[in-house]
């Protein structure tokens, strides 16, 4: 159960969501840091960041978003909740999505004995091997308490270190599509002012996201404007179709934003 469902042809975007897993993300006492990572390094195999969710530690939360993303999105990754403690509902959860029992994985409890010792795996370290049946292993070099896949619902680690150590084991083992590049012209001119123009390279490059973002600094009001698309060629044209627009407004498109 461990395939990608749904099938892409060469064009068609990959997608991903994300499901962050805690109340203590929601209740502010703790701050993400795994989305920045996530994304950024999914698009290096071509998988695109599509929607994030927060949610609680509530079992029928949990069963509802991740069985709702996992038919909109080609991959879910949900981070946090699949520690040692009673709060730790995630991989319960996710078995009770997929209609399948849990129990406690072979592989799991040996990577956890070696790192432990047999008699320092007490029953809540053991909590960490349990497995939602068809499910494989998702490796973690740092603490062996392993996260794992299912159908096309990835579950890893809440801890920032360990998550990126899960998402760097998994990536190359996932299909993707064609990665996205970026490219930023910044210009010393108001959003306002370049409102419409922009508009109107957008309608004409409609495989090209543009986006505008206002900046204030030192007595300068200028718009930072982003595009990401997959096609180089393509997002070279909206470059220079950019700064024509700029220069057209009186002012010269800046490659690095001023300081």
């Amino acid at each position: 159960m461990a395939e990608n469902p749904k099938s892409t042809s060469n064009d068609e975007p990959v997608t991903a969501a994300m499901v962050i897993i805690g109340n203590e993300i929601l209740s502010g006492r703790t701050q993400d840091a795994n989305l920045a990572y996530a994304a950024t390094r999914l698009n290096d195999f071509g998988i695109q960041m599509a929607e994030v969710r927060v949610i609680p530690d509530v079992e029928d939360t949990i069963i509802k978003t991740v069985n709702e993303l996992r038919e909109k999105f080609h991959y879910v990754f949900t981070t946090g909740g699949i520690g040692p403690t009673h709060d730790d509902i995630t991989a319960e959860s996710i078995a009770k999505a997929f209609g399948v029992p849990i129990a406690i994985d072979p592989m799991a409890r040996a990577l956890l004995e070696e790192h432990y010792g047999v008699d320092n795996l007490t029953e809540a370290r053991l909590r960490m091997a349990r497995v939602p049946e068809g499910a494989v292993l998702i490796d973690n070099p740092l603490s062996r308490a392993p996260g794992f896949q299912i159908g096309n619902v990835l579950v890893m680690a809440g801890v920032p270190i360990v998550m990126k150590s899960m998402i760097d084991s998994v990536a190359p083992r996932l299909i993707g599509g064609k990665p996205v590049l970026s490219r930023t012209v910044t210009a010393l001119v108001r959003e306002s002012d370049i409102a419409v123009g922009l508009e109107n390279v957008q309608d004409k490059y409609s495989s090209v996201e543009i986006g505008s973002y206002p900046f204030f600094r030192k007595n300068m009001v200028g718009s930072n404007l982003v595009m990401r698309g997959t096609d180089a060629d393509v997002l070279e044209q909206v470059v220079e179709d950019l700064k024509v627009l700029i220069r057209d407004l009186g002012a010269e498109p800046l490659d690095e934003p001023p300081v």
